[in-house]
């Protein structure tokens, strides 16, 4: 079975750094799109950032120029790297895998969250 280990995640200080990177555990095999999003207290998802097999990336407007994202197809990973963290980038972040297939190779995995925390 499938799972997406997440890793990273913890406190800092606002205007510090952090990286998250998310695994796959079990053998998957031509992932679409990686990505992650992330929801705050009393917020909705959201998507954060996301990188498709061919290379096209999206970021959230209120990330764009912060964060980095980028994969590792041998590794099946995905990672995130946040630069100058605000308090509001305070949430739980979710790591995401999808393949975009027919009814019987399609899929879209997610991991459990870890917790990021900006503050003083």
């Amino acid at each position: 079975q499938v799972q997406l280990v997440e890793s990273g995640g913890g406190w800092v200080q606002p205007g510090g750094s952090l990286g998250l990177s998310c695994a796959a555990s079990g053998s998957i095999f031509s992932i679409s799109v990686m990505g992650w999003y992330r929801q705050g207290p009393g917020k909705e998802l959201d998507l954060v950032a996301s990188v498709s097999s061919g290379g096209t990336i999206r970021y959230a407007d209120s990330v764009k120029g912060r964060f980095t994202i980028s994969r590792d197809n041998a590794k099946n990973t995905v990672h995130l790297q946040m630069n100058s963290l605000k308090s509001e980038d305070t949430a739980t972040y979710y790591c995401n895998m999808r393949r975009d297939g027919g009814t019987y190779d399609w899929f879209n995995y997610w991991g459990q969250g870890t917790q990021v925390t900006v503050s003083s």
